[in-house]
């Protein structure tokens, strides 16, 4: 494995060498068949770098894989930096930074570091399976609102409620926002192409247990697969679902198809769609996104629904931050993510 030539944004200056390396297995049902490389990482606030479309400047990722499996993740092409391949391996091969709450608190002290936007869960899920034995974002939400640094998360998990009460707290303090991904409700769906995600019923539990707790979070409809969720009955079913547990906001997300996650997905296409094949090459032969008129059609649709049962478009908030003795007020950041109008394809997922 390609631990020592790994770097701060995959191209140079090791994170790690092998002697910081551990490899451990677990035989329990939950864990069957992963194995856990907990390293301690050298760094662990990313700057997300300039040429990327994503809306914001910094990213914590205390792990890498994701037992999660959707055969659709984007960032399956990070475990090449690996070498290890964007399959099997991104979802049973999970490298852990056991060390990243205290790395985190030494970073946020640093004179350097401005209280920028913090964004978590948008490369893989902080909140999948190995959270659950790790606890590792306890420690780095405490860390994130003793400094009142604001944050946003992204999760398919269920285990953000153990958290709830530090979301809660940090609110208090700084801009935090929270956001679900349910892209459809369809249980069959589910089963097939995110084997290893809580259900969508759960998922909008979740919805519905932060709403009742005053945080209710924006919901990214994502994705949204072209021929399998995207008709007009099932983005209803979908949407309606997302609004009746209480979502602030509902935005959808066309599946798009990068190297790595393109050939893992085709391939479950192939075997579980396979009259599917032709028309995704087609959609997708101009490269990762589908086509725009694509795109925008299913975007107003959902919004049109969204309207019908009273859930805007996503508008994930600004940061503030709180005045600290001898300093004066920071002023708003930035939003987390832009106002996503009828046209507006994000790419987070």
């Amino acid at each position: 494995m390609r631990w020592d030539q790994l770097g701060r944004d995959d191209s140079a200056g090791a994170l790690f060498g092998t002697d910081a390396v551990t490899t451990r297995t677990f035989d329990t049902p939950g864990f069957r068949g992963i194995t856990f490389h907990e390293i301690r990482a050298r760094t662990i606030l990313n700057r997300v770098p300039g040429a990327s479309r994503m809306p914001f400047e910094w990213t914590i990722n205390p792990y890498r894989g994701c037992s999660h499996a959707c055969v659709y993740c984007f960032a399956r092409k990070s475990h090449s930096y690996l070498d290890l391949d964007t399959g099997h391996d991104f979802d049973s091969q999970i490298v852990v930074k056991i060390n990243a709450p205290e790395l985190l608190r030494r970073e946020l002290a640093s004179p350097r570091w401005t209280g920028e936007h913090v964004a978590m869960g948008t490369n893989v899920d902080c909140y999948q399976r190995a959270e659950g034995r790790y606890q590792l974002m306890p420690g780095i939400l405490e860390a994130l609102r003793d400094r009142a640094n604001p944050f946003s998360i992204l999760t398919k998990g269920s285990l953000i409620l153990r958290d709830l009460e530090l979301v809660r707290q940090a609110a208090r303090v700084a801009q935090v926002s929270i956001a679900l991904s349910i892209g459809f409700v369809d249980g069959e769906l589910w089963r097939s192409v995110e084997p290893g995600t809580p259900s969508p019923d759960t998922r909008l539990a979740v919805c519905r247990t932060l709403a009742d707790n005053g945080i209710p979070p924006a919901v990214l409809m994502a994705p949204v697969l072209p021929f399998l969720s995207d008709s007009p009955e099932q983005l209803r079913a979908t949407v309606r679902a997302i609004a009746t547990a209480g979502a602030g906001s509902i935005t959808p997300l066309v599946l798009h198809l990068r190297p790595g996650a393109r050939e893992w997905y085709m391939a479950w296409l192939a075997r579980e769609h396979p009259r599917l094949v032709r028309r995704y090459e087609t959609l997708y032969a101009g490269g990762t996104y589908a086509p725009k008129w694509y795109q925008r059609q299913v975007t107003r649709q959902v919004h049109e629904f969204a309207a019908e049962f009273g859930c805007g478009p996503s508008r994930m908030g600004g940061a503030r931050g709180i005045e600290r003795p001898g300093e004066p007020e920071a002023p708003p950041a930035g939003p987390a993510a832009p106002p996503a109008g009828p046209d507006t394809q994000l790419t987070l997922l």
